[in-house]
């Protein structure tokens, strides 16, 4: 059983590698233990579903897993050399992603790994922007996957509007506690044409974006089927998200603060700088 009995963020960045190139890697052998996977050849299994994943993902297998070899001190000054895989962040999420949920470190590296490989996704530099800027990136990408998870609701059969939005709500009850859609409208003291997603800072918004992918990938993954069937995967995702976070000494999302500006607010004041640096030119 692993040592390690606080699981964080710091778990998986104390083990994190960068190259003379600026990249981050991890090492499997090092990524293994933390995992709690006691033999290799479980954890070896662990990483070929992962490859296959990413594989059906559409991406270049090579490009996040290198086979690499490591020596090893087998005692009385004699080494010998062992299979190693040096891993991406995105490889990684995919090890985590296939691993066993039962394990709470599991659960907390699909936190951590899916937020930041999300986050590295939308902008290399994201850790760079401003607040604002970063509601924005997410912002865009929710309304990206929510189409592609509205597309999903629809193939488990909410077909009509007043389904997809009982099926929304599930979701939000799901991480916010019981709280559905009307809950936090009021929570966040908005008016009827204001929507919820263009009211949260991101770190509410990264957590909504977690549950809508996730959610989106098992109604496909399990070819799920039924309205209760799809409305209870959105709870149960949601309530896994809000445990992880809780899990990360994270605040909860209906105790974090709404911001002052709307996302229509910073879309403006953009396009406002924008307009008048192109004016000072």
């Amino acid at each position: 059983m692993n040592d390690l009995v606080n699981y964080s963020e710091e778990t998986f960045e104390s083990i994190k590698h960068v190259n003379e190139y600026g990249q981050e890697y991890w090492l499997a052998r090092e990524l293994q233990p933390i995992l709690d996977y006691a033999q290799w050849r479980r954890f070896a299994e662990a990483i070929d579903r992962a490859k296959l994943a990413c594989q059906n993902s559409g991406f270049d297998v090579s490009d996040h897993f290198a086979d690499v070899g490591k020596m090893v001190d087998i005692g009385s000054g004699a080494e010998r050399e062992i299979d190693d895989v040096m891993l991406s962040r995105y490889a990684c999420y995919l090890i985590v992603m296939n691993g066993d949920p039962r394990k709470e470190v599991i659960a907390v590296g699909q936190s951590y790994f899916a937020v930041k490989t999300r986050q590295q996704e939308l902008i290399d530099n994201y850790e760079e922007l401003s607040e604002d800027q970063k509601r924005l990136a997410i912002r865009n990408e929710m309304t990206a996957h929510n189409k592609s998870l509205a597309e999903a609701a629809q193939m488990a059969g909410i077909v009509n509007q007043k389904d997809y939005a009982i099926f929304q709500n599930r979701g939000y009850q799901g991480l916010y506690g019981g709280l559905g859609a009307k809950e936090i409208h009021e929570r966040k003291g908005l008016k009827k044409s204001q929507k919820i997603l263009d009211h949260m800072g991101s770190t509410e918004l990264a957590a909504n974006l977690f549950r809508a992918t996730q959610t989106d990938e098992k109604l496909r993954r399990e070819n799920v089927r039924g309205k209760y069937a799809a409305n209870e995967v959105h709870f149960q995702v949601g309530k896994k998200v809000r445990e992880t976070i809780k899990e990360l000494g994270g605040t909860m999302p209906e105790d974090l603060p709404t911001p002052k500006k709307s996302i229509a607010q910073i879309e403006r004041e953009q396009e406002q700088r924008r307009l008048k640096s192109g004016e000072d030119r």
